[in-house]
This record gives structure tokens, C-alpha cells and sequence, in this order.
């Protein structure tokens, strides 16, 4: 983006003077022109490009972008002046990397590109069902409503994220509360007792001896520690990252107790409530079953994707292809069958989202139930232990001072 310097005439006839961003001067002129403004003079400020803020753009901005959006097309605004309207609307600073965006899109939509081609070069913004959803609305005449789908859909997919991420927060903060416990007291606490001990010059219990000596060898070895755990942790998120790791990781995911069911169900409601929204919007079905392959979050389930558009596109039924992959249950190839037969397949998975989205509420609240009494159990065992361990001695003093004589 570059930056300019320009002078131009407002509806009231008054002068007035101001910088503006652009990719051109013509895209600049263009913009002011949307603003109602008649441009006197124009002229590219010294110092080159602008500095162009990479902020982080949140969902939240995302889904308020596309609902503001889609309400400036409704009221009959034209495109750009809606992204002009939304630029000047977004915060230079707490809303960096959204306005650094709206100013790039409405530059090329100004250029003549269409909104779909103009988004698309911003793929980390907006992925490829968002991408097709406008190209499908553009197509048929409907980007307000796409729009206002797509926002609904994006606010969904938030919701659900929020809940998964609100309901391991307080496993989490438990979790790290008893580490940093168990380290202070190992740490500061049993070498204090150590010396207390040592005085008495006779052999201490096995958990108390025990103790002593994991404080001991953790104390005088903590920089090995810290690095071999430092160490380990980056080799795992590097192979993580990899094809072969994220495959092996998604698998094992699925086969875990309880946390299995609960991903499963959530890469089939982020399924059901993708391909819904692509079918809705009328984009062709073959493309929609590799934009929901893409967008499930799963490798098992991309790869059953793959394996049920294949028999699609040979011509088999939606329901028949899904049948034969053990990830989708049954109760969706029944909805998904009667929804062939009524014409109504968006009806009926948007009917099994809301289904899923209810069974993951429930046995999240279920889980988070269950956690709390499990992490103060744990928690009290392990503090409990260390200080049952740390008094043993006390508790047989007698033979402890016999020992010693």
C-alpha cells in the first residue's frame, strides 16, 4: 500500500486536505471519489510504501466484517463503497491487519476484479468456502444472502470452538497450578527437611528417602531436565507438522476414550454444516466434497471424503457412498438419503449440525463435571503425598532416635 497526499473538494464546496491509502494513484482517486470527494491534487507521499501492519485478524473481526458486508449489499450500497465504509470504519490499530486487508480487496475490486478473485488472494483470510460461497453468490445474484450465510456459519463454527476451548481451560490451569505446586515443594521445601534429617544420622522410610533423592537429582540437574524436555517437545510438534505425523496424530485422536467421541462428532458437525451452507449456495457437488475434505480437520475423515466423491463423480448416490465409510454413521446416510429423495439434503444436515452441536454441549458439561473432582483427587494425592512423605520421619521418630543410638 502507498501512501497519498491529496487535496480535494467536499458536497458542501469546502477545501480540505488529507492523506489516503492505496495500491495506485488511480485506485486512491477512486477511493476518494466513493467518499464524495473531488479531487484537486493528488500526489504520492516521500518514503515509498506504507508501512503495512500485519495484525492478527480474529473471527470475530472476520464474522463482523462479512455480516456488515452483507448488510451494506442488502440496503443496495455498491460493493466498494461498502469496503470503503468498512476501511474507515475498522481501528488502524487494534484492527490493523483487517483494515490493511478491506484496503487491498476494495483496491482490486476498484481494478476491476471481481470480490471472489479479490479475496482469494488473501487465502490465510478467507478460505476456500468462503471463496466459493462469493463466487456462487455472485454467479446467481445473491451476495447479500450469501454473505448474511456465511457470517451465520462463521459465528456457528466460533461458537463451537469457544466451547471446546472453555471447557479444557480449566483442566489446563488445574494441570499447570499442581506442576508448578509439586516443583516449588521438591524444589524448596524437601531439601529444607533434607538437612532436618540428615542430622538424625539413621535410615529414613523408603518414600521419604525416595523423596529426598528425586529433589536432589532434580536440583542438581535441572538444566539437563528443562533441555531434554524442551528438546522432546519441539521434536514432537516438528513431526507433528509434517503429512506423516498429522496423519498418525488425527487416527490416534479418534481412538481416544471419551476425547475420541467427542473429536469425531466434531469433525462430523463441521461436515454436515460446511456441505450445507456449499449446497445451499449452489455450488456444483464435486467441488463441494473437496472444499469439505479440505475444511474437516481430520485426515481420516478427508480421506474418507476423497473416497466417497471418487464413487460421486462415477455417478453412485451421496447416501450409498457414504454408507460404505465406517467414519460416518448411520443416522446421517438415513438423513442424508431421505434428503436425495426430497431435495432437501441442505435441510437435513443442517438438521444433524444442530443435532451434534447438542450432543457436544452435553457431553462437554459432562466432561467438565467430571474433571474437577478428578483434578482435585489428583492434585490432593500428589501434594498429600509429598507432605505425608516429608512427616513419616516425624511420625516414627522414636525409631528413628533408636536407629541412631
Amino acid at each position: 500500500m502507498l501512501t497519498f497526499a491529496y487535496s480535494a473538494r467536499d458536497s458542501a464546496g469546502k477545501t480540505i486536505s488529507g492523506v489516503q491509502e492505496a495500491l495506485n494513484e488511480d485506485n486512491a482517486i477512486n477511493t476518494l471519489m466513493t467518499r464524495g470527494l473531488m479531487v484537486l491534487s493528488i500526489q504520492q507521499k516521500a518514503g515509498g510504501k506504507a508501512a503495512s501492519p500485519r495484525g492478527k485478524i480474529t473471527e470475530t473481526d472476520l464474522v463482523l466484517f462479512t455480516r456488515q458486508l452483507a448488510t451494506m449489499v442488502d440496503a443496495g450500497l455498491p460493493l466498494v463503497t461498502g469496503l470503503t465504509a468498512l476501511y474507515e470504519q475498522a481501528d488502524p490499530k487494534k484492527q490493523a491487519g483487517l483494515r490493511r486487508v478491506i484496503g487491498e480487496v476494495s483496491a482490486l475490486v476498484q481494478q476491476g476484479d471481481s470480490f471472489c478473485e479479490a479475496i482469494s488472494k488473501h487465502p490465510s483470510v478467507f478460505n476456500r468456502l468462503y471463496v466459493s460461497m462469493v463466487k456462487a453468490g455472485e454467479s446467481g445474484g445473491l451476495l447479500s444472502e450469501i454473505l448474511d450465510r456465511l457470517a451465520s456459519f462463521l459465528e456457528a463454527a466460533a461458537r463451537l470452538k469457544k466451547k471446546v476451548k472453555s471447557a479444557m481451560t480449566y483442566p489446563v490451569i488445574v494441570l499447570c497450578i499442581a506442576f508448578s505446586i509439586t516443583t516449588f515443594l521438591i524444589v524448596k521445601v524437601v531439601p529444607v527437611f533434607g538437612e532436618i534429617f540428615a542430622d538424625f544420622g539413621a535410615k529414613l522410610p523408603a518414600p521419604t528417602q525416595f523423596l529426598l533423592d528425586l529433589s536432589a537429582f532434580i536440583t542438581g540437574n535441572w538444566y539437563y531436565l528443562v533441555a531434554g524436555i524442551l528438546a522432546v517437545f519441539f521434536t514432537i510438534r516438528t513431526f507433528l507438522r509434517t503429512e506423516r505425523g498429522r496423519q498418525i496424530w488425527d487416527q490416534y485422536k479418534l481412538k481416544l476414550p471419551i476425547f475420541g467421541i467427542l473429536v469425531h462428532k466434531i469433525c462430523l458437525t463441521r461436515f454436515a454444516r460446511t456441505f450445507a451452507q456449499l449446497i445451499r449456495a449452489g455450488v456444483p457437488i464435486l467441488e463441494v466434497m473437496s472444499i469439505v475434505g479440505d475444511t474437516s480437520g481430520n485426515y481420516v475423515v478427508e480421506k474418507a471424503i476423497k473416497k466417497v466423491s471418487a464413487d460421486v463423480e462415477k455417478g453412485d448416490q451421496l447416501a450409498n457412498a457414504l454408507s460404505r465409510e465406517p467414519i460416518f454413521p448411520p443416522m446421517l446416510v438415513r438423513m442424508i438419503s431421505a434428503g436425495e429423495q426430497t431435495g432437501k439434503i441442505d435441510t437435513m444436515l443442517e438438521k444433524m449440525a444442530d443435532f451434534w452441536d447438542e450432543e457436544i454441549e452435553a457431553t462437554l458439561n459432562a466432561l467438565t463435571s467430571l474433571i474437577e473432582p478428578l483434578l482435585i483427587v489428583v492434585l490432593g494425592t500428589i501434594v498429600g503425598g509429598i507432605v505425608i512423605a516429608m512427616f513419616l520421619p516425624i511420625f516414627k521418630l522414636s525409631d528413628v532416635v533408636s536407629q541412631s543410638k
